[in-house]
C-alpha cells in the first residue's frame, strides 16, 4: 500500500500528484478549516500567467494570488535563485545567534529600493525588519508606531491610538481584525485589541477630527484591494501627510497589495507624489515562491523601537526567503515590470471601459496600472466569476460587488484579449 502510495506521488500525470480533483477536494473538506470558499479548480501547474487543471485545460490567472504573483508563476530568475540555494547548501533556516550572506545583502538591497522614509527624521537610510506573512509586518508598523508615540510623544504607554480605515483589510491576525470594519474577520474571536480609531476612507476631516493627544500613528492602504479596489480621492494622502507632520505622527502605508509595480509605479505612494515614515510590503516580495514580508523605516525610528528582545522571527528573512527577495527585486527593475503595469493596464482599462458602456451589469470601473475592479450593479461579483472560470479565467469578488482584475504585470496582449473576450461574454452578452 505505501509503495503503491510513492508511486503515485512520483509519476502524476501533471503537477505533484494523480489524486483526482473529487479526491484532492475531498482531502480538504475532510481535514481542512473551511475558511474560504473557493472555484472548483484544482491547479495542477502555474507558469507564467496561466494556471492548469488536471485535464490540461489552462486557465488565465487574473488574480496573480492578490499580487504575490507580480512577475508570474515559477518567474526562471526566481524558480533558479531557490534552486541553487537548495543545491548549494545554504537555503536552510538558520539561528539568529548568528548571521547569514543572503540575509545581509537582501536587507541591504531593500533599504536601497525604497526612496528614504520618514526624511522628517533625517536622511540617515533606510532599515527593514523582515517576517513571513504580510499581516506580520503590519503588526510590526503598529508596534513602532506605538513606541514612538510612547518614547518619543509622552504618551502613556497602554494609551496609544491609531486611526485606521473602513473597509481597511491588513490581515487576520486578533490585533489587525481588532480594527477591520467586517463583522466576519472579528466576530467571536474577543477580547478584541483596543487603541485603533476607524474613520471613512478618504476622507480627510474625519481624519483631524480624530486625532487627540493620544494619537501616535494613521495606517492606510493608499489603494483599498479587499475593501472594494477603491482609489482614494486626489489629495488624500498628501493631506494625510501634512496632517501627520502638523501632529507628530507617524504615517504608515500597507503596499502588501499595491505596491511592487501593481498599480503602475515601483510604489503606489509614488502617484501622490508622498513618502510614507514607514512601509509595508509583502506578497510579491519573494516573487510568490516563499513567505516574505518586510517592514522598512528611517533607521533613527528603526533602531529607537527595536532592541535586543524587543522583536524576533525564527524564519523572518531566513536564507531561502532572503534569496527568492533579491531575486524578485532584481526581476523588477530588470524587465521594467512597473512600466509594463502602467503600459499594459492603461490597454486593459481603456477596453473595459469601453465594454462598460454596452453592460447592463457594470456600475462603475475603477482602478491603476494592473489594479483594476469591475463593480456590478446586484452585488453578485462572485457569480460573475464563476461564469468567468468556465470560460478559463481566475478571477474573484472583492467587498461582494467588485470583479478584481489584478492579472501578473507581464501579461501580454495576447493574454488581454483572451481577458476580454471572457468579459465581454459574462457582462455583455445576452
Amino acid at each position: 500500500m505505501s509503495n503503491a502510495l510513492l508511486k503515485v506521488i512520483q509519476d502524476p500525470i501533471i503537477g505533484f500528484s494523480c489524486f483526482s480533483d473529487e479526491e484532492i477536494i475531498g482531502l480538504e473538506d475532510a481535514f481542512g478549516a473551511h475558511h474560504y470558499s473557493r472555484l472548483q479548480v484544482v491547479v495542477r501547474e502555474a507558469k507564467g500567467s496561466w494556471i492548469t487543471d488536471i485535464n490540461g485545460k489552462k486557465y488565465l490567472d487574473c488574480l496573480a494570488a492578490y499580487s504575490a504573483a507580480n512577475p508570474g508563476h515559477h518567474h526562471p530568475k526566481i524558480v533558479n535563485a531557490l534552486i541553487s540555494a537548495l543545491h548549494g547548501n545554504y537555503g536552510s533556516v538558520i539561528s539568529n545567534v548568528v548571521y547569514t550572506d543572503p540575509l545581509g545583502l537582501f536587507l541591504s538591497k531593500m533599504a536601497k529600493f525604497v526612496p528614504q522614509l520618514a526624511p522628517r527624521f533625517g536622511h540617515n537610510g533606510n532599515k527593514v525588519l523582515p517576517k513571513n506573512g504580510g499581516v506580520e509586518s503590519v503588526e510590526t508598523a503598529i508596534k513602532m508606531s506605538r513606541y514612538y508615540g510612547y518614547k518619543e510623544k509622552g504618551i502613556p504607554d497602554g494609551k496609544q491610538e491609531i486611526i485606521v480605515f473602513d473597509n481597511n483589510f491588513h490581515g487576520r491576525m486578533i490585533t489587525v481584525v481588532s480594527f477591520s470594519s467586517s463583522p466576519k474577520y472579528r466576530d467571536g474571536f474577543g477580547p478584541l485589541t483596543p487603541g485603533f480609531v476607524s474613520v471613512e476612507f478618504g476622507e480627510l476631516k474625519a481624519v483631524e477630527k480624530a486625532i487627540n493627544k493620544n494619537t501616535c500613528g494613521i495606517l492606510v492602504e493608499p489603494m483599498q484591494g479587499e475593501g472594494g479596489m477603491r482609489i482614494p480621492p486626489p489629495g488624500f494622502l498628501k493631506g494625510l501627510r501634512e496632517l501627520a507632520d502638523r501632529h507628530d505622527l507617524l504615517l504608515m502605508f500597507d503596499e502588501i497589495q499595491v505596491g511592487l509595480g501593481r498599480t503602475g509605479k515601483t510604489f503606489c505612494f509614488e502617484h501622490d507624489q508622498v513618502v510614507p515614515d514607514g512601509l509595508i510590503l509583502g506578497k510579491a516580495l519573494s516573487g510568490g515562491l516563499i513567505p516574505l514580508s518586510v517592514f522598512i523605516t528611517n533607521a533613527r525610528l528603526m533602531d529607537l523601537a527595536f532592541q535586543i528582545g524587543s522583536d524576533g522571527s525564527t524564519f523572518g528573512g531566513y536564507p531561502l526567503a532572503c534569496v527568492a527577495g533579491i531575486a524578485a527585486l532584481e526581476v523588477i527593475q530588470e524587465e521594467k515590470l512597473p512600466e509594463s503595469a502602467a503600459r499594459q493596464g492603461e490597454k486593459l482599462m481603456s477596453r473595459i471601459m469601453k465594454m462598460a458602456e454596452r453592460s447592463d451589469h457594470i456600475k462603475e470601473v475603477r482602478g491603476k496600472g494592473l489594479f483594476i475592479g469591475i463593480e456590478v450593479k446586484n452585488q453578485n461579483a462572485m457569480d460573475f466569476c464563476r461564469r468567468l472560470l468556465d470560460l478559463g479565467l481566475i478571477a474573484n469578488d472583492s467587498h461582494g460587488h467588485t470583479i478584481r482584475i489584478s492579472p501578473p504585470l507581464n501579461i501580454s496582449d495576447h493574454e488581454i484579449d483572451f481577458l476580454m473576450e471572457g468579459l465581454e461574454k459574462v457582462l455583455v452578452t445576452k
